[in-house]
């Protein structure tokens, strides 16, 4: 599902910001704070509430915002949010139309649109994928009015979180580690610049700011195999200095950078410290 273009717009300006500012303790601080707060807002959005509304499902199916209908609600993971500001993307006829009325949390991730899809169940669902319904949380917290939550699934008849919710925030902090991990491999080995035409072959290169890093240093292409991955990825490496994972306490080092971590390979027919690897056809 696509977020309305504005807000979209302002994640990506966002991102981008970020990673403009360079640094790898700025951006892994950020990560933290955030990964924190969010800790603390998901609890918030989990606790009961004096006067909370309760909707069964067939309550909430009432709210599609058609002809004579009691007004235009969704939603997302047990929570029930009014989106009559967004008419014009919820109501009958509309892109998003099947969303209302009901808990289609799992279509938010996978896209599938079909009477088949638009349920709840996220048993099956990839850390990765409950981070992304943890963002769609914070677009509907920000957007909409949240005005109750649905007996079900995610919530008992007392209105409190069943085992279910627990486990979904459980996966979404899993979530958060995982990508303040990958945030944490990006400063180490930066992706590297790439382009292709099919009168000079393939390029890769690396230069200060590649793959949107800001940093100090330029650094070599390198492969760099993860595992479970089936093709190497083209990463920057960091040249001098010391291994980025060695302590401070053994200042003794061979002043070559990451060059020899064990997942690295280098490519083929290019020198070992060039920056750039040119692939002639």
């Amino acid at each position: 599902m696509d977020r309305e273009a504005a807000t979209s717009e302002e994640r990506r300006a966002a991102a981008g910001s970020m990673l403009r500012l360079g640094g790898r303790g700025l951006l892994l601080g950020l990560a933290a704070a955030a990964a924190a707060v969010m800790a603390a807002r998901l609890m918030g959005w989990w606790s009961p509430r004096a006067g909370l509304r309760l909707f069964i499902p067939e309550e909430l199916a009432r709210y599609r915002g058609g002809p004579g209908d009691p007004g235009l609600y969704l939603a997302l993971l047990g929570r029930v949010y009014d989106v009559s500001s967004g008419r014009r993307h919820y109501e009958p006829g509309a892109h998003y139309s099947g969303f209302a009325g009901r808990d289609a949390s799992r279509a938010f991730v996978t896209g599938d649109y079909s009477a088949a899809g638009l349920v709840d169940d996220v048993s099956d669902l990839s850390f990765s994928e409950m981070l992304t319904l943890q963002n769609w949380l914070s677009f509907y917290e920000k957007n909409y009015e949240f005005v109750g939550r649905v007996i079900g699934r995610f919530y008992g008849e007392d209105g409190l979180p069943t085992p279910e919710l627990t486990r979904v925030e459980a996966m979404i902090t899993k979530g958060l580690e995982a990508h303040q991990e990958e945030l944490k491999e990006k400063q180490k080995f930066p992706p590297c610049n790439a382009e292709w035409s099919s009168a000079k072959g393939s390029r890769l290169w690396c230069s200060p700011n590649s793959g949107g890093v800001s940093r100090d240093w330029i650094g070599v292409p390198r492969k760099l195999y993860r595992p479970g991955a089936k093709e190497p990825h083209c990463v920057c490496v960091r040249t001098t200095g010391p291994p980025s994972d060695q302590t401070t306490d053994n200042p003794i080092h061979r002043n070559r950078g990451d060059l020899d971590h064990p997942n690295l390979g280098e490519y083929t027919g290019c020198p070992p410290l060039a920056i750039t690897c040119s692939f002639p056809l």
